[in-house]
């Protein structure tokens, strides 16, 4: 399952770092499509910071971390996360990792000093209702009121990918244009914007829905004479590829991925969102009949 996951996440890594997709991101969903920043201004940065563990230091990671530069001086650091489950206390992590970014400053590894924005680019299908702020991680416990305005309000800006609003999706002007259409739209969706990064966005689209063999995409685009310079638009490259397919078995591995996901997404509204698996089912769509037939697929895959 490790293995599984750090492929997914290799390529939602690869997807989100071009320059013009991060650019786009950040474009979007922080300044509402103004474009604030230019892909030129963008260079990359490290995703690795250190921190103090119980025996000695450790590294964290983030998936992306890109500089704005302006004037020759760091403007803003921003650092993009991708998320594919429900994570209680992931303003816990935000805070090391941007904590980690502001103590480098202090400790004069960086020539500037500058505001460090994160955001999580969330993918999964159960909608995220859990703790955002660190207000919010403690709102039950039985605190002195007048502690409150002491507590730092770090909070995390989430973005469900799979369910932003058209107005939203009609901003990006990069290839995230065409995977956040697809995820609303599924097989049905149709467009002639052309495509730039053809193989990533394969791949992009594969792993979002359940497939995750995705090493032979550039040999077969070299089969279809394919190349990643050539003009070529969603229709076109989905008759080719998506819709038409490329092996047999195609749609059961569809059917695999989509059944995993629904297991998942119940499951893990169970258990974070404290309710039955009955509420759970009915939320997501479907039935306790369902998702038991989506485990038995999803299990049978898993032996195979």
């Amino acid at each position: 399952m490790a293995g599984t996951e750090e492929k997914k996440d290799l390529v939602e890594k690869e997807f989100i770092g071009f320059p013009d997709v991060a650019a786009d991101v950040i474009n979007v969903l922080l300044y509402q499509g103004k474009k604030e920043v230019a892909v030129e201004n963008l260079c990359p940065g490290p995703t690795e910071t250190i921190y103090q563990g119980q025996e000695k230091l450790r590294s964290q990671y983030e998936d992306l971390c890109k500089y704005e530069i302006k004037d020759g001086h760091i403007r803003v650091m921003y650092l993009i996360a991708n998320q594919s489950g429900i994570d209680s206390k992931i303003v816990l992590r935000k805070a090391g990792y941007v904590g980690g970014a502001y103590r480098e400053q202090y400790e004069g590894k960086v020539k500037d000093t500058f505001p460090v924005v994160e955001l999580v680019l969330y993918w999964g299908n159960a909608r995220w209702k859990n703790h955002v702020s660190i207000r919010q991680l403690f709102r039950k416990r039985h605190l002195p009121s007048g502690i409150w305005k002491y507590i730092d309000e770090i909070k995390v800006p989430i973005f469900g990918m799979r369910n932003l609003p058209e107005e939203t999706r009609k901003l990006f002007q990069s290839d995230m244009r065409i995977v956040a259409d697809y995820l609303v739209q599924g097989d049905g969706y149709r467009s002639q914007q052309k495509i730039v990064h053809k193989a990533a966005l394969i791949k992009m689209i594969k792993v979002l829905s359940g497939e995750l063999e995705t090493d032979d995409i550039e040999k077969w685009m070299e089969e279809q004479g394919i190349r990643e310079e050539d003009e070529i638009t969603v229709c076109e490259l989905f008759d080719q590829y998506v819709r038409q397919g490329r092996k047999e078995g195609k749609q059961e591995g569809l059917k695999y991925g989509e059944a995993k996901r629904l297991v998942a997404d119940i499951e893990n509204a169970v258990n974070y969102f404290q309710v039955t698996l009955e509420k759970a089912c009915e939320g997501l769509g479907t039935t306790v009949s369902g998702y038991e037939e989506a485990k038995k697929l999803a299990c049978l895959n898993l032996q195979q």
